[in-house]
């Protein structure tokens, strides 16, 4: 069986778990609305993967869809309280989610996972996205003053740190990025489906919390 996060934790607000002397303690936050007029949805770097990426197999009716982050505050003795992004989802339905899947692109196989294996996406600038593949292929043209001018701002605010532009002006698509995790890495996107099938949300694991973690 491939790789499943334990999202009764990872998207669950005020939710505690430990592991090794660390408490996380989650909680989520609305980072905006993502217009998606195509409905062909991309988990990406945009900063460093915009041209290249593809979407996933998984389509949505086109619209518009809150994109919420959930974070971790995360204590560990004489360190002090770390924050970081665990988790970008965007939801789709209020629909209760029953069964979660593994987002896969054209060409990827699930047969061809390994135990606890996943396909992900790379993350090389430290940030992450759910967005529209029109946002994310305008974006993709930007030039790199205009990306550093929008995107990539002189300090990094604490996570998640969301940062949102329209980057296709005739559809108002847009691209809202977030903190990711620990930073670069590759990190797998999960569908969620209702009891009828319908598509709930999709959700990036940034992979922060443990997967022995012990709920408390």
């Amino acid at each position: 069986m491939s790789y499943l996060p334990d999202f009764s934790v990872l998207l669950k607000s005020g939710s505690r778990v430990v592991r090794e002397g660390a408490e996380y303690v989650i909680e989520d936050r609305l980072v905006g609305v993502v217009t998606a007029p195509s409905g062909q949805i991309v988990g990406c770097d945009p900063l460093t993967d915009a041209r290249e990426v593809l979407p996933f197999i998984v389509t949505v009716p086109p619209g518009r869809y809150e994109l919420r982050a959930w974070v971790a505050s995360i204590h560990q003795g004489i360190s002090g309280t770390d924050i970081r992004t665990v988790a970008l989802q965007l939801v789709v339905s209020a629909q209760p989610t029953m069964r979660w899947e593994l987002a896969v692109t054209e060409g990827q196989d699930l047969a061809d996972l390994g135990p606890d294996g996943f396909f992900g996406y790379p993350v090389d600038a430290g940030v992450g996205t759910l967005a529209d593949l029109v946002a994310v292929r305008a974006l993709a043209d930007w030039d790199f003053d205009r990306l550093d001018d929008v995107y990539i701002p002189p300090q990094v605010p604490a996570a998640p740190a969301p940062i949102d532009a329209i980057t296709d002006e005739a559809t108002e698509a847009n691209v809202i990025t977030v903190s990711s995790g620990w930073g670069d890495g590759v990190y797998p996107t999960f569908v969620g489906r209702a009891a009828d099938g319908h598509v709930t949300a999709f959700v990036t694991d940034f992979m922060v919390i443990p997967e022995s973690a012990a709920k408390v």
